[in-house]
């Protein structure tokens, strides 16, 4: 008999199934392997769990076809997999989807040559070992400890900011013990960085990469290679987290506040949680690494779960550019208010291009979707969460808390209109271009986007997130409209222009060789002062009170679901809620659908009984075929 995991992804159905197992099929219906079952009157995918005795019930169907001999779902990842559902009320078959990519039949019957055994030699140099606590960590992974660390790293160019290395490092000592090691980034972008670092280090060839960028046959070939134990180093991005990895021995995740580790289809997982949960299962080492810190790590930090690896704020300064912010009024320049380019801004990129290159990020147009006055242009917020407001199509609305609001007045200058600014790169690129003639201008977007530009004099115009690297690094940035960026309809919108901030300061050269960064915004704003004094730290620590003190995570436990009115009240009427919880709606959120929303919050300590009991209704729903509802737990981004 074979327990089976039929690819149906209905909250009802989520479990296994008994099927038996007939005499031809004995040898190759294994763990782990695809199969057809027939269920429901229909031919479906799923995958072998385990093999048991059989049991009294003896009229059991039996599986139809083993697809493939091959154990592509490791009993470790299965009860990942598992795990993770049931964190995020979801099922078995939506997140095995992308825990094991689809099938490549060619790739798969292909013969494979050998994989050339790791370098592992010394390497002189240690980036992990210049902070306070590295040499610790490595030692605790190289005597099979299970360490967990959050590990700050300082934002330059210069070797202490290699976080690409020092993932080798790490790597290199797990490998060292005979054990395995997945390294996560959030992008190409990124995993370009870090496939290069361990290239260097341990060979090319001798490890895995796994994206869905490579393509359906490379992405399989790679994936073969992890679950045959041809190789124990994985690099990846979003779904690489569930490579079957035998003997884990170090996980490590870089920037994990970058959007892309959020899946975007149901259970919405974040790559982050689901490492965590890995480590806890495997019991293997987890480095999470950053510029910044998050709120979620700072949490973690905090109840001692992760150990926090940084520099003090002092000694990142002297390793970092300089970062100094100007007001947006000045008494130096009178029509600053009315030019997004003050005189201040033009006097920064006219040093730096005597150096080299210089960066101005510039917010691209529509792409925070927020609103402000009309008047005084003071972003317009929610008055019971304090979070910013966002057009829902019938007026201003909370995406968290509320409906359109009827009325909104500016508590700044008493103002009643609203309105959506415009913010472009090409206007900007156009102003710089006229006012440095001669001077290359190069604008680098996520549709248009440039690996890295020459050392030589140029003006580097990105949008945030895009910006390229410069051989030797920039000599100088500016960061504009900060208002802006932190004005975003988003409860991690500081969190994030934070986050994109420090990636700028990441690229330019340290204050010794000249470097400087100039954030245009007001001087006073929590952001631009945790930038300056180059302290993500106690930004996080900050960011992380005022969560609790407002109710939101990662201090509660926030649980959202859509759908119709008609489908929401009924499942108000049928939710047993542990006691605790605050309940909000359903509100209408626009669309065509009219679709409506109901927001739950409780108690950490009360998180699972309140997703077991969301998940209870949805089976209910889903087995008396009514109408759907969307669930998302602690969701990254309220669109």
């Amino acid at each position: 008999m074979a327990k089976v995991a039929v690819e149906v992804p209905l909250a009802n159905l989520d479990r296994p199934f008994d099927y038996a197992v007939p005499a031809a099929l004995a040898e190759v219906a294994q763990p782990g392997v695809r199969v057809k079952v027939r269920f429901a009157g229909r031919l479906r995918d799923g995958f072998v769990l385990a093999r048991t005795e059989p049991g009294e019930r003896t009229e059991l169907a039996e599986v139809v076809k083993v697809v493939s001999p091959e154990p592509v779902l490791s009993t470790a990842v299965a009860a990942l997999v598992r795990d993770v559902a049931d964190h995020y009320a979801g099922s078995f078959a939506d997140v095995v989807r992308t825990a094991v990519p689809p099938r490549h039949a060619a790739t798969e019957k292909a013969s494979t040559s050998p994989r050339p055994v790791p370098r592992n030699e010394p390497i002189a140099g240690k980036v992990l070992g210049a902070y306070p606590g590295g040499d610790r960590f490595l030692a605790a992974l190289g005597a099979d400890g299970r360490l967990r660390a959050a590990w700050t790293v300082a934002p330059t160019p210069s070797a202490i900011g290699d976080w690409a290395a020092g993932f080798a490092e790490a790597a290199a000592v797990a490998l060292a013990q005979g054990r395995g090691a997945l390294l996560l980034a959030p992008d190409a972008v990124h995993l370009e960085r870090l496939d290069a670092a361990c290239a260097a280090r341990f060979g090319a060839g001798s490890y895995a990469v796994l994206s869905a960028d490579a393509g359906p046959s490379a992405r399989y070939r790679s994936f073969l290679a992890a679950a045959r134990g041809q190789v124990k180093l994985v690099l990846g991005t979003r779904a690489a987290v569930f490579a079957p990895v035998a003997d884990l021995g170090l996980i490590a995740l870089w920037d994990d506040g970058n959007d892309s580790y959020a899946e975007p289809h149901a259970p919405y997982w974040h790559t982050r949680e689901v490492a965590a949960l890995r480590a806890h299962r495997e019991g293997c080492a987890l480095l999470l690494a950053a510029h910044n810190r998050t709120a979620e790590i700072q949490q973690l930090v905090t109840k001692g779960w992760l150990a926090a690896l940084e520099l003090p704020p002092t000694q990142t300064r002297l390793d970092c550019a300089a970062v100094r912010p100007m007001a947006v009024s000045s008494a130096r320049d009178p029509l600053a208010e009315v030019t997004r380019l003050p005189k201040e801004a033009f006097e920064v990129v006219r040093a730096g291009l005597i150096a080299g290159p210089v960066l101005v990020q510039v917010p691209r147009a529509g792409y925070f979707p927020l609103l402000v006055c009309a008047q005084c242009r003071e972003p317009a917020k929610c008055g019971r969460c304090g979070q910013p407001l966002t057009d829902g199509g019938s007026g201003p609305t909370c995406r968290w808390c509320g409906p359109p609001l009827t009325a909104w007045s500016c508590p700044g200058c008493g103002g009643h209109r609203l309105r959506s600014p415009v913010v472009g790169v090409s206007r900007t690129a156009e102003e710089l271009g006229k006012a440095f003639p001669g001077v290359s201008v190069i604008q680098s977007s996520a549709e248009r986007r440039l690996p890295e530009v020459p050392d030589k004099p140029a003006l580097v115009l990105a949008t945030p997130g895009a910006a390229p690297s410069a051989a030797g690094g920039y000599a100088a940035a500016v960061l504009l409209d900060a208002e802006l960026m932190l004005g975003r309809a988003d409860l991690r919108a500081g969190e994030e222009s934070l986050r994109r901030w420090l990636a700028v300061v990441a690229k330019v050269r340290p204050a010794v060789a000249g470097g400087t960064v100039l954030v245009v915004g007001q001087p006073g704003l929590r952001e631009v002062q945790a930038l300056v004094r180059l302290d993500p730290v106690g930004y996080a620590v900050g960011e992380l009170a005022q969560r609790t003190e407002a109710g939101f995570p990662p201090a509660v436990k926030m649980v959202t679901i859509e759908g119709t009115v008609d489908a929401l009240t009924a499942v108000v009427v049928a939710l047993e809620v542990p006691e605790g919880v605050t309940m909000l709606g359903p509100f209408e959120v626009g669309g065509e659908d009219e679709l409506h929303r109901l927001t739950l919050r409780c108690a950490l300590a009360h998180a699972g009984q309140l997703v077991a009991a969301v998940k209870a209704v949805a089976a209910v729903r889903a087995a008396r075929k009514e109408a759907s509802i969307r669930v998302r737990v602690d969701t990254q981004v309220m669109d």
